[in-house]
């Protein structure tokens, strides 16, 4: 592998706008389970319940329940792993732009990275769904002990976690952003991304099409695949380390 990690970052050297794609592989390495496959989440839990905006309308007290219960202990625990560092390294050196990131669980940020595009909201900022006010998620947790749904203390609505539920469209603006990161980038790194939801899937496709270099790090073979300069099916937080390193010793 060491002539692959070589060529991919002396490419990362040539190029001038690297971006990276990541999905809940890169999370699962911080002990978050992906949704889907061998032990998803909605393997166990029914997403049409816990996830769909339409019943969390209903009745939102079921949502809320799993995530104190289920949720919240798990984003309490987990830090950032060696692929979420590696990636903010990456921008503090300059040699990476933008993260896009399908996750919800403000991992990248945690680790340094500060340009991150979320292409499905974060649960790290919770809403009224009432006045749209906005309260840190550490805030709210201590609410779930005494009152569920948690309510907005400005005008009593009901609050929400700031991602897109099943049933709602995407933000046109997160839209936006993510595909001029996609159109202008001449390097793209997905990572930990199954490649099977969209829109978000298609951001590799469009960065192809405009001449870019592709590297699909995921521990699992996705459907883009073929399309990559570069495929390694491993870990993120065994790949990523290797890469950073030999842009340390690379003559600035």
């Amino acid at each position: 592998m060491d002539d692959v990690y070589n060529a991919i970052s002396r490419d990362i050297l040539k190029s001038q706008h690297v971006i990276a794609f990541t999905g809940a592989g890169i999370s699962s390495e911080s002990g978050i389970p992906t949704y889907r496959g061998a032990g998803g989440l909605w393997n166990k839990y029914d997403p049409n319940r816990y996830a769909n905006i339409h019943y969390f309308k209903e009745d939102p007290s079921y949502y809320w329940s799993f995530f104190r219960d289920v949720r919240y202990p798990m984003l309490y625990t987990v830090v950032p792993n060696k692929a979420h560092l590696a990636l903010a390294e990456m921008e503090q050196m300059g040699h990476m732009q933008t993260v896009i990131t399908q996750n919800i669980d403000g991992l990248h940020q945690e680790a340094g990275s500060i340009s991150v595009i979320e292409f499905h909201g974060t649960t790290r900022i919770i809403t009224c769904m009432n006045c749209a006010e906005e309260y840190p998620m550490e805030a709210v947790i201590p609410i779930l002990d005494k009152q569920i749904p948690p309510l907005c203390q400005e005008c009593q609505g009901v609050l929400r976690p700031a991602v897109i539920f099943f049933g709602e469209s995407l933000n046109p603006d997160v839209i936006g952003r993510a595909y001029e990161e996609a159109d202008c980038c001449d390097f793209l790194i997905v990572v930990g991304s199954s490649l099977v939801v969209y829109p978000a899937a298609d951001l590799p496709v469009t960065a192809k099409q405009r001449g870019a270099g592709l590297v699909i790090i995921n521990k699992d073979p996705t459907p883009m695949d073929q399309l990559a300069d570069y495929v390694i099916h491993e870990e993120a937080g065994t790949v990523l380390p290797q890469i950073v390193e030999r842009l340390r010793s690379s003559p600035s």
